[in-house]
């Protein structure tokens, strides 16, 4: 088996989540979202996106702050250093598997 299906046999399963690798991608490409722009990006319901983001929450992914604007509770949410450093290399083998056999037939 070549480097690169080792590596994608190696892909990190808790990212690798549709809705989970939704989130990192909104939370990567942004300093922090708060809990109403992750829904609205991602489609998910609220059940469903707090669950998820519990999930990374649990791996170190995403930091989860939990306050209140007025009175209204407000949930910010951004990538960890860990998690900003696990999507990174997630994206780095999932290039390197779409992107490799294209180049070997150049």
């Amino acid at each position: 088996m070549s480097t690169t299906l080792q590596d994608l046999a190696a892909l990190d399963r808790v990212i690798h989540e549709p809705a989970r690798l939704m989130i990192m991608s909104v939370l990567y490409a942004v300093s922090e979202a708060d809990f109403i722009y992750l829904q609205n990006e991602s489609g998910l319901t609220q059940g469903n996106l707090s669950s998820h983001l519990a999930r990374l929450e649990d791996e170190k992914y995403v930091l989860v702050q939990k306050t209140f604007k007025g009175k209204y509770p407000l949930t910010v949410c951004s990538l960890t250093q860990q998690g900003r450093k696990s999507f990174e290399e997630y994206a780095r083998i999932m290039r390197a598997a779409t992107q490799g056999p294209a180049r070997a037939r150049s």
